[in-house]
């Protein structure tokens, strides 16, 4: 059983700055399987006359396939005390074991979108835009050498907040 309150986007109990050290959980579901990976990059803001949200995948990640099947996906944010799970569920893929139920997390779903019943935050995104980062865009190129060695360029994802759920 959750207890989880509807609040504004404007109303998040956390900075979008926090994201880089407690990060957050990517999560979306594919014929009826669930899979999530750890994220520390992405924002928050204004696009189209909408609350947004924009996160980046690189295409190497199990989770991506999940996010480009479904229409939305959940960003779920955690107390501090649980970020020896969630370094776990950046470092093993869902590819090779079932590292939710190992992480001992428990998925619950707004509506078709999976979240956990452990965070103390979730926002619905429902996928608006996505595009495939590339070298030649970048006018710094210093972050390709620094965060792109192997030219494994994220896909950004640009969503619609639909809903944000919180307990605190």
């Amino acid at each position: 059983m959750n207890n989880f309150k509807e609040i504004s986007a404007k109303q998040l109990p956390f900075s979008p700055y926090d994201i880089k050290d407690e990060w957050m959980l990517v999560t979306a579901e594919k014929e009826g399987k669930v899979n999530t990976m750890t994220a520390s990059w992405g924002g928050f803001g204004i696009m189209w006359n909408k609350q947004v949200a924009f996160i980046v995948i690189r295409p190497q990640r199990y989770t991506k396939e999940f996010v480009d099947n479904a229409d939305s996906f959940s960003l779920t944010f955690f107390d501090k005390s649980y970020l020896k799970k969630l370094g776990y569920l950046g470092k093993v893929s869902g590819r090779d074991e079932n590292k939710i139920e190992k992480a001992e997390l428990t998925i619950t779903h707004e509506g078709e979108i999976p979240y956990f019943e452990e965070a103390h935050t979730a926002i619905f995104i429902k996928k608006l835009y996505a595009q495939p980062m590339g070298g030649e865009y970048f006018l710094d190129k210093e972050i390709i050498s620094k965060w792109f060695p192997q030219n494994d360029f994220h896909i950004l994802y640009i969503g619609e907040i639909t809903k944000v759920l919180t307990t605190k």
